[in-house]
This record gives C-alpha cells, structure tokens and sequence, in this order.
C-alpha cells in the first residue's frame, strides 16, 4: 500500500509529461506559422519573377 501512496504523491512524472506537451504544442505551432510564411514567400519570388522576365 505504501508503493501506491508514494506514486500517487510522485509529481515528477507529470511534469516530464506537461513539459512534452508545451514541446509539442510549441513544435506544432512553429510549423503552422512556417508553412504560412513559406507559400507567401513562393508566391511573392513568383511575382518577382513574372515581372523580371517580362
């Protein structure tokens, strides 16, 4: 029965969770914010590029 009280009251394994989440939730938003930026950087070198070759 001791085993169980002191894994109840053991907080480190929930902290190494929440930190893998605030990682994960960071990592999913730097990639939103990347694909964004990357197809309106595509498509301002593809308006760059129509007006140079014209």
């Amino acid at each position: 029965m001791t085993f169980f009280n002191k894994l109840a009251r053991d907080e480190q394994g929930a902290t190494a969770i929440e930190y893998g989440l605030i990682a994960a939730l960071i990592a999913v938003a730097a990639i939103t914010a990347m694909q964004s930026l990357g197809s309106t950087l595509s498509d301002t070198f593809s308006e760059v590029q129509t007006e140079m070759a014209a």
